[in-house]
C-alpha cells in the first residue's frame, strides 16, 4: 500500500466523505491515521530525547524533520503498522459491535471463536463457529453489497428459520456477523466457496468436506489465533440445512431450540450453551438484525414482505 503524501490534505476530506456516506472502509482509513498520528508522536518524543541540538540544525532542519516524521509514520501505518488499527477496530467492533447501520463494520478481524464443551461442562470437544477469511455472491461468497449478500441466501434462510421457528433476519444477521456481509466468507484451497455461513467446526463425527484456516478464540479472557477446520457445503442450501441439524441433533442446544418463538432467548441460548466465545455474540446479531442495513437489504430483496422476515 502507497502512503499519501502528509501534505495532501484531499485525502482527509475523502476520509470525511466516506466516514459521511457511512462506508465501512472508512473505519479502516481512519485507524490508520490515528495510528499515524501516534507514530509521529512517538517519533517526535524520541527526538526530543536525544542529547542536545543538531550543531548544524535550524528552523528549517527542524521544519523538514518534522515533515519526514510525519511521512514516515503515513507510510508505516498504510503497511502492517504497530497494530494500533487493528486493536482499534477490534474494540469498535467489539464495544459497538456493528455500525450506526446495524453492520459489522470491518470482517476481516473476528472477535470471537468456539468454546470447547470440555471447557463448559468437563465434556469431549464440540464444534462451534468462528468468522474467517475472504472469498464472491451470485452464490454468496462474494458480496459486493449487503443487498447482494441478503438477497443469495434470503430463501434458504426462510426455510431454515421455518424449520426452528424464528425470524429469518436473525439467520441471516448470524450469517453477516460470521462472513463479514459475505465479504470474508471461508473458501476452499482452490479459491471456490465453502458456503461455511455459521462457521461451524469438522469434528469427527463430521464426513464432508473440509477447509482448514485461520481462527479467533477468547481463552481466559484474551483471543488467540489457531488453525482450525471448518465444514464445507456444496451450496447455500446445503450450510443451512446443516445448521439446523447441527442444532436440533445436539443436546446443549436444546435451550436455545425452547426459544417459543422469542429471538433473543434463542440467540442468548446459543451463546449459553458456548456456540461463540465472544460474551457480546447474541447482542451483536440483533444489532445487525435490527439495524438500518438490514432493513434496507431485506426490503431490497424481498419489499413486498419485509414484516415477515
Amino acid at each position: 500500500m502507497q502512503s499519501a503524501a502528509v501534505t495532501d490534505f484531499s485525502q482527509y476530506a475523502q476520509l470525511r466523505a466516506q466516514a459521511r456516506s457511512d462506508d465501512p472502509a472508512a473505519l479502516r482509513e481512519t485507524a490508520k491515521q490515528f495510528e499515524a498520528l501516534l507514530m509521529q508522536q512517538m517519533l517526535k518524543s524520541m527526538r526530543a530525547a536525544s542529547l542536545g541540538d543538531d550543531v548544524l540544525g535550524g528552523e528549517q532542519t527542524q521544519f523538514y524533520q518534522e515533515m519526514f516524521d510525519q511521512q514516515i509514520a503515513q507510510h508505516l501505518a498504510a503497511g502492517r503498522g504497530l497494530g494500533v488499527a487493528d486493536l482499534m477496530i477490534r474494540q469498535m467492533q467489539g464495544g459497538a459491535g456493528a455500525t450506526q447501520s446495524g453492520a459489522s463494520a470491518v470482517a476481516p478481524l473476528p472477535t470471537r471463536g468456539p468454546v470447547p464443551l470440555a471447557a463448559q461442562a468437563g465434556a469431549g470437544p464440540e464444534p462451534a463457529i468462528d468468522a474467517v477469511r475472504a472469498s464472491p455472491v451470485q452464490d454468496a461468497s462474494h458480496a459486493r453489497s449487503p443487498e447482494d449478500f441478503v438477497r443469495s441466501i434470503l430463501p434458504h434462510a426462510e426455510k431454515a428459520a421455518a424449520r426452528i421457528g424464528v425470524p429469518a433476519r436473525v439467520l441471516v444477521a448470524q450469517a453477516a456477523l460470521e462472513t463479514g456481509w459475505g465479504r470474508h466468507a471461508m473458501q476452499r484451497d482452490d479459491g471456490s466457496p465453502a458456503f461455511n455461513f455459521f462457521g461451524i467446526k469438522a469434528d469427527t463425527r463430521w464426513q464432508g468436506e473440509k477447509v482448514q484456516t485461520m481462527t479467533s478464540e477468547f481463552e481466559n479472557g484474551t483471543m488467540q489465533r489457531q488453525s482450525a477446520e471448518f465444514r464445507a457445503y456444496a451450496s447455500p442450501a446445503a450450510a443451512f440445512d446443516d445448521y439446523v441439524r447441527f442444532l436440533q441433533s445436539n443436546p446443549r442446544y436444546a435451550e436455545a431450540l425452547r426459544h417459543g418463538g422469542d429471538a433473543e432467548r434463542f440467540t442468548s441460548g446459543l451463546q449459553k450453551a458456548g456456540y461463540a466465545t465472544d460474551p457480546a455474540y447474541a447482542q451483536k446479531i440483533h444489532r445487525i438484525a435490527d439495524g438500518q442495513t438490514m432493513k434496507a437489504a431485506l426490503h431490497a430483496a424481498r419489499p413486498a414482505r419485509l414484516i415477515e422476515v
